[in-house]
């Protein structure tokens, strides 16, 4: 009798209101490979949209934050993931600083670049919170 009425409780409540929380970096639209070198594109693992660019030479990062898209400079590199990008590399311009760990992968089925199946981009603007997301995606190359 108590399992009955306990999952007729159950039944009867009402799912919570999830707010329509808009994505914490915005998306970059388009980009292209630069004209020689590499450039890593990141998407959002949670939905999948294009959040950010870095390119090897010259190094920066391109971000979308409160709308409007800003390129950063690196500022220090550690480790080596590869194709001329670090495992850790930082980043700054304009009072944001970013932080960039990315693993890199080499495959057979991908001329001229590679995989980035993880990464973390990290992103700090002074007395606003903290920005860390998850992406993954792509290295292309020119030559």
């Amino acid at each position: 009798m108590i399992v009955i009425l306990l999952a007729a409780m159950l039944a009867q409540t009402t799912p919570p209101v999830v707010a329509n929380i808009p994505p914490l970096l915005g998306a970059i639209g388009t980009q292209s490979l630069p004209k020689t070198g590499c450039a890593a594109f990141l998407w959002s693992t949670t939905d999948r949209a294009l959040v950010a660019m870095a390119v090897a030479d010259p190094a920066m990062l391109r971000l979308s934050i409160d709308g409007k898209t800003v390129d950063l400079a690196r500022s220090a590199q550690q480790g080596a993931a590869g194709l001329g990008f670090g495992a850790t590399t930082s980043y700054a311009a304009d009072g944001i600083t970013a932080r960039l760990e990315m693993t890199i992968v080499p495959r057979e089925n991908l001329a001229l670049g590679a995989q980035v199946p993880e990464a973390s981009l990290q992103v700090d603007r002074a007395g606003r919170d903290t920005i860390i997301a998850p992406v993954a995606g792509l290295v292309g190359c020119t030559t």
